[in-house]
């Protein structure tokens, strides 16, 4: 099937409203941001570095698996090559009965170039032009990097595959914040540079919706229920992934 979609239209040509009358089952995506790696409590482009889990990444990873076992339904564990991604995807999937994880390259991060390994305050101080045009422009890459207008040609693949290929049922994908974010765009029909008006935490979860028609539905969006009850030590009160959309807590920008 060929994609039209556009940079400028990353959801598509008529991708519905969320109001059709249901006909066939969705195939429900569960997206799953990796758990914490020593670069995100000092908030550093990982990109397609092979940074491992930190202790408390694992703990987050762990958590997501508790959750997720007590939601069950879940159909294939899909993750990112990347290190990070792929630890948490494998803890996930021990918790589910040792299911096995596919690796699906187009789930990687971002390629951050020249800017991995860095904040963002250092990169505009080093690069404030081309920061600034980044910032504004989704087709911008970073020197010797990849462009977020890149990132949405890849994760319109992984929607194909899985949207096109696969049965309805629920599917989780252990990946990014660069791809959740992109196909959650996708999802809204927004313009690709909202993507930077979103915020994810670490091992968070969120959860749409993909019919055949096209249309898609957003049902949860950064939900971290299971780390605020892994630290509370109270896993009884993390209420499943929403089955009916509950709009998730704003964590802000």
């Amino acid at each position: 099937m060929t994609d039209t979609s556009s940079p400028h239209d990353p959801g598509g040509p008529d991708r519905g409203t969320g109001w059709n009358s249901v006909t066939v089952p969705p195939v429900t995506t569960l997206l799953l941001r990796h758990g914490d790696t020593p670069l995100s409590p000092q908030k550093r482009f990982s990109g397609v570095s092979e940074v491992g889990l930190s202790a408390d990444g694992v703990a987050q990873a762990r958590a997501a698996a508790r959750r997720l076992a007590e939601r069950g339904g879940i159909s294939a564990v899909l993750s990112s090559p990347l290190r990070r991604a792929r630890q948490t995807a494998e803890i996930v999937a021990d918790g589910l009965g040792r299911r096995p994880v596919v690796v699906d390259d187009d789930l990687r991060e971002t390629d951050f170039g020249a800017w991995e390994g860095l904040t963002f305050e250092e990169v505009r101080a080093a690069w404030p032009d081309e920061a600034a045009a980044w910032s504004s422009d989704p087709a911008v890459a970073p020197p010797g990097g990849e462009s977020f207008t890149d990132t949405l040609a890849r994760l319109q693949r992984v929607r194909a595959r899985v949207v096109e290929r696969l049965p309805a049922g629920t599917v989780l994908l252990v990946s990014h914040v660069g791809a959740i974010k992109t196909l959650v765009v996708m999802a809204l029909q927004a313009p690709l540079a909202s993507m930077h008006r979103m915020f994810l935490d670490s091992a968070c979860l969120s959860e749409i919706d993909w019919f055949r028609d096209g249309t898609a539905v957003v049902r949860a969006f950064n939900d971290t229920a299971h780390l605020r009850a892994a630290a509370c030590g109270c896993a009884s009160s993390a209420a499943p992934v929403p089955a009916g959309g509950v709009a998730a807590e704003d964590a802000g920008a």
